[in-house]
């Protein structure tokens, strides 16, 4: 992929969604609609600059599997594949 992003944004690769739960009950769309998205981190890019020229960098890193703001990602779709590019404000959190 030549995705490359610029200033804090991040480009995800959404994960599915499970539409059962692992003890077998069945989710219901309301319900899947209303929950954080999660992804992996594909790219990252150098950061927001601050005034005094240099740049506060992201705080995920490639491979980083993430919860965010269901609304907040751009979606693209490069060579057949669909990503999110996100602004790393609005990753909520790192999933370990």
């Amino acid at each position: 992929m030549n995705l490359r992003p610029l200033h804090s944004n991040v480009v995800i690769k959404p994960l599915k969604q499970e539409e059962t739960t692992p003890s077998g009950i069945v989710l219901p769309e309301t319900a899947k609609d209303e929950k954080p998205e999660q992804g992996e981190v594909i790219a990252v890019g150098p950061g927001k600059k601050l005034e005094s020229g240099d740049y506060l960098k992201a705080s995920v890193k490639e491979g980083d599997k993430v919860v965010f703001k269901k609304y907040s990602p751009d979606e693209i779709k490069v060579e057949n594949e669909e990503y999110l590019i996100i602004d790393d404000s609005d990753i909520l959190a790192i999933i370990s």
